[in-house]
């Protein structure tokens, strides 16, 4: 009898969790470039991070975030090559999960972030490549010096969010690319730490 209860209660509560999957609706965004309507979005922050990875004395391959970005983009999908997007990333929302670590990137040997407390990436060219993706080649300004960079962008997906969650059309992006520290005065450490730094920006956009 024991076990027939036991059982019983078990296949109630898996009988209750398909009957809300079932309920749940699909999730709204979906990589399907015909959901993109255009136009000029804001950046989520509360979605956008940057993450970064160096090495270090060879032994590991550490990382970091950034979040909370703020910023612009401009999508025109019927001519992708005349979208643009402007970024500015707050140094102060650094972690590592070091704290003396975090500390040390804020002081001059790096960041410097009380002198300069945002870094910047504005593009000024889009090139498709297919429907889904594109190089977005911009300035990024750290530290005060500014650098042509190119990132491998991919269209993630998009869609109109829940009325739950506001109910905007969103849209959101992956993109990558290498960077040296040492070309923006910040080459404190090296080689024993490494100079590339791969970056990896996950961007989410609101209209």
């Amino acid at each position: 009898m024991r076990k027939f209860v036991i059982s019983a209660v078990a296949l109630a509560a898996l009988t209750g969790t398909a009957l809300i999957a079932q309920q749940m609706p699909p999730a709204p965004g979906a990589k399907d470039p015909s959901r993109v309507s255009g136009g000029t979005y804001q950046v989520d922050p509360g979605h956008t991070q940057v993450a970064f990875a160096y090495d270090h004395m060879g032994f590991s391959n550490n990382f970091g975030l950034i979040a909370q970005p703020t910023g612009t983009l401009t999508l025109y999908p019927k001519n992708v090559a005349a979208s643009k997007v402007s970024i500015d990333v707050p140094i102060a929302n650094l972690r590592t999960g070091v704290a003396a670590l975090d500390e040390h990137l804020m002081k001059a040997d790096f960041f410097d972030a009380a002198k300069f407390p945002k870094a910047t990436f504005v593009s000024t060219s889009v090139k498709p490549d297919g429907t889904t993706s594109a190089e977005i080649t911009g300035n990024l300004t750290i530290k005060g010096v500014t650098k042509p960079v190119t990132l491998n962008a991919d269209f993630y997906g998009a869609g109109k969010a829940p009325a739950m969650a506001g109910g905007k059309e969103n849209v959101g992006f992956v993109a990558t690319t290498t960077v040296k520290r040492s070309d923006f005065n910040m080459g404190y450490g090296v080689p024993m730490v490494g100079d590339s730094v791969e970056l990896k920006i996950v961007a989410a956009f609101q209209k």
